[in-house]
Protein backbone atom coordinates (compact mmCIF):
# COMPACT_ATOMS: atom_id res chain seq x y z
CA UNK A 1 0.00 0.00 0.00
CA UNK A 2 0.94 3.58 -0.49
CA UNK A 3 0.54 6.57 1.11
CA UNK A 4 -0.76 7.30 4.63
CA UNK A 5 -4.00 6.26 6.32
CA UNK A 6 -5.66 6.64 9.50
CA UNK A 7 -8.72 5.25 10.82
CA UNK A 8 -11.11 7.22 9.49
CA UNK A 9 -9.69 6.05 6.15
CA UNK A 10 -10.67 2.91 6.83
CA UNK A 11 -13.93 4.08 7.76
CA UNK A 12 -14.91 5.92 4.72
CA UNK A 13 -13.49 2.69 2.65
CA UNK A 14 -15.93 0.31 4.67
CA UNK A 15 -18.51 3.04 3.36
CA UNK A 16 -17.80 3.08 -0.38
CA UNK A 17 -17.55 -1.06 -0.04
CA UNK A 18 -21.08 -0.81 1.08
CA UNK A 19 -21.73 1.18 -2.03
CA UNK A 20 -19.92 -1.11 -4.14
CA UNK A 21 -22.20 -4.05 -2.70
CA UNK A 22 -25.77 -2.00 -3.90
CA UNK A 23 -23.79 -1.75 -7.00
CA UNK A 24 -24.08 -5.77 -7.57
CA UNK A 25 -26.93 -6.29 -6.09
CA UNK A 26 -28.40 -3.69 -9.02
CA UNK A 27 -26.44 -5.69 -11.97
CA UNK A 28 -23.99 -2.76 -12.16
CA UNK A 29 -19.83 -3.27 -11.70
CA UNK A 30 -19.53 -3.28 -8.51
CA UNK A 31 -17.32 -0.01 -7.66
CA UNK A 32 -18.47 2.72 -4.89
CA UNK A 33 -16.97 5.81 -3.99
CA UNK A 34 -17.69 8.69 -0.81
CA UNK A 35 -16.47 12.19 -1.38
CA UNK A 36 -15.13 13.35 1.92
CA UNK A 37 -14.85 17.45 2.55
CA UNK A 38 -13.47 18.86 5.08
CA UNK A 39 -16.71 19.45 7.69
CA UNK A 40 -17.27 15.37 7.61
CA UNK A 41 -19.94 15.69 4.77
CA UNK A 42 -20.58 12.82 2.67
CA UNK A 43 -21.07 11.73 -0.68
CA UNK A 44 -21.69 8.29 -1.21
CA UNK A 45 -22.56 6.62 -4.29
CA UNK A 46 -22.05 3.61 -7.09
CA UNK A 47 -21.78 2.80 -10.40
CA UNK A 48 -24.88 3.31 -12.25
CA UNK A 49 -24.21 2.98 -15.89
CA UNK A 50 -26.71 0.37 -16.57
CA UNK A 51 -29.61 2.07 -14.68
CA UNK A 52 -29.18 5.09 -16.22
CA UNK A 53 -28.35 3.69 -19.67
CA UNK A 54 -24.77 6.87 -19.36
CA UNK A 55 -21.32 5.51 -19.51
CA UNK A 56 -20.34 8.77 -17.31
CA UNK A 57 -22.43 7.53 -14.26
CA UNK A 58 -19.21 5.90 -12.56
CA UNK A 59 -19.99 6.12 -8.18
CA UNK A 60 -16.47 8.51 -9.08
CA UNK A 61 -18.38 10.91 -11.46
CA UNK A 62 -21.56 10.68 -9.20
CA UNK A 63 -20.15 11.81 -6.19
CA UNK A 64 -18.15 14.56 -7.76
CA UNK A 65 -21.43 15.72 -9.68
CA UNK A 66 -23.13 15.90 -6.46
CA UNK A 67 -20.91 17.41 -4.17
CA UNK A 68 -20.02 20.21 -6.74
CA UNK A 69 -23.85 20.99 -7.26
CA UNK A 70 -24.21 20.85 -3.62
CA UNK A 71 -21.15 23.40 -3.20
CA UNK A 72 -22.08 25.53 -5.69
CA UNK A 73 -18.45 25.06 -6.52
CA UNK A 74 -16.28 23.06 -8.95
CA UNK A 75 -13.36 23.02 -7.46
CA UNK A 76 -13.44 20.88 -4.65
CA UNK A 77 -10.74 21.64 -2.52
CA UNK A 78 -10.02 19.86 0.88
CA UNK A 79 -11.82 16.92 -0.11
CA UNK A 80 -11.00 13.28 -0.18
CA UNK A 81 -12.34 10.62 -2.49
CA UNK A 82 -12.47 6.85 -1.47
CA UNK A 83 -13.36 4.09 -4.11
CA UNK A 84 -13.05 1.07 -4.22
CA UNK A 85 -11.30 0.62 -7.56
CA UNK A 86 -8.57 3.06 -9.20
CA UNK A 87 -10.11 5.29 -11.24
CA UNK A 88 -10.24 5.47 -15.27
CA UNK A 89 -9.44 7.78 -17.70
CA UNK A 90 -12.74 9.96 -17.27
CA UNK A 91 -12.81 9.40 -13.47
CA UNK A 92 -9.05 10.85 -13.16
CA UNK A 93 -9.57 13.47 -15.37
CA UNK A 94 -12.32 14.85 -13.47
CA UNK A 95 -10.29 14.32 -10.37
CA UNK A 96 -7.45 16.96 -11.92
CA UNK A 97 -10.54 19.50 -13.09
CA UNK A 98 -12.44 19.33 -9.86
CA UNK A 99 -9.02 19.82 -8.02
CA UNK A 100 -9.39 16.68 -5.32
CA UNK A 101 -6.36 16.56 -3.58
CA UNK A 102 -6.60 13.72 -2.38
CA UNK A 103 -7.79 10.17 -3.78
CA UNK A 104 -7.95 6.53 -1.96
CA UNK A 105 -8.28 3.48 -3.71
CA UNK A 106 -8.68 0.10 -2.82
CA UNK A 107 -8.29 -2.26 -6.06
CA UNK A 108 -5.78 -1.00 -8.89
CA UNK A 109 -7.07 -1.52 -12.50
CA UNK A 110 -4.82 -3.49 -14.62
CA UNK A 111 -6.99 -2.82 -17.85
CA UNK A 112 -8.54 0.80 -17.36
CA UNK A 113 -6.82 2.14 -14.40
CA UNK A 114 -5.03 5.88 -14.76
CA UNK A 115 -3.92 6.83 -11.26
CA UNK A 116 -0.65 4.12 -11.42
CA UNK A 117 -1.73 0.53 -13.59
CA UNK A 118 -2.21 2.17 -16.99
CA UNK A 119 -0.56 5.72 -16.66
CA UNK A 120 -0.91 8.27 -13.56
CA UNK A 121 -2.93 10.89 -14.74
CA UNK A 122 -3.56 12.44 -11.36
CA UNK A 123 0.12 13.10 -10.91
CA UNK A 124 1.51 14.02 -14.38
CA UNK A 125 4.21 16.68 -13.46
CA UNK A 126 2.36 18.94 -16.60
CA UNK A 127 -0.96 19.50 -14.69
CA UNK A 128 -1.42 22.61 -12.79
CA UNK A 129 -3.41 20.33 -10.47
CA UNK A 130 -1.62 17.17 -9.05
CA UNK A 131 -3.25 14.21 -6.55
CA UNK A 132 -2.11 12.79 -3.69
CA UNK A 133 -2.82 8.97 -3.83
CA UNK A 134 -3.20 6.19 -1.42
CA UNK A 135 -4.02 3.12 -2.98
CA UNK A 136 -4.39 -0.50 -1.89
CA UNK A 137 -6.47 0.03 1.25
CA UNK A 138 -9.09 -2.45 1.90
CA UNK A 139 -7.65 -3.91 -1.76
CA UNK A 140 -8.92 -7.53 -1.04
CA UNK A 141 -12.24 -6.96 0.11
CA UNK A 142 -12.94 -4.90 -3.14
CA UNK A 143 -11.10 -7.20 -5.46
CA UNK A 144 -13.10 -10.08 -4.17
CA UNK A 145 -16.37 -8.58 -4.69
CA UNK A 146 -14.96 -7.84 -8.85
CA UNK A 147 -14.59 -11.36 -8.74
CA UNK A 148 -17.52 -12.72 -7.43
CA UNK A 149 -19.34 -10.38 -9.29
CA UNK A 150 -17.83 -11.28 -12.87
CA UNK A 151 -17.77 -14.89 -11.85
CA UNK A 152 -21.28 -14.66 -11.74
CA UNK A 153 -21.58 -12.77 -14.99
CA UNK A 154 -19.65 -15.61 -16.73
CA UNK A 155 -21.78 -18.60 -15.49
CA UNK A 156 -19.56 -19.19 -13.06
CA UNK A 157 -16.19 -19.53 -14.70
CA UNK A 158 -13.32 -17.60 -12.96
CA UNK A 159 -10.74 -15.41 -15.47
CA UNK A 160 -9.00 -13.95 -12.98
CA UNK A 161 -10.97 -10.94 -13.44
CA UNK A 162 -10.07 -8.23 -10.67
CA UNK A 163 -6.35 -9.46 -10.91
CA UNK A 164 -4.70 -7.66 -7.95
CA UNK A 165 -3.05 -8.79 -5.04
CA UNK A 166 -1.29 -7.44 -1.47
CA UNK A 167 -2.86 -4.02 -0.26
CA UNK A 168 -3.99 -3.44 3.15
CA UNK A 169 -7.17 -5.15 4.51
CA UNK A 170 -7.26 -4.23 8.28
CA UNK A 171 -6.22 -1.13 10.17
Amino acid sequence: MTGTTGEADFAWMRQALDEARRASERDEVPVGAVLVGPEGRAFADHNRTREASDPTAHAEMRVIRAAAERSGDWRLLDHTLYVTLEPCAMCAGAIVLARIPRVVFAAPDPKAGMCGSLENLVQDARLNHRVELVAGLLEEASAELLRGFFVARRGGRDGGAAGVSGGTDAP
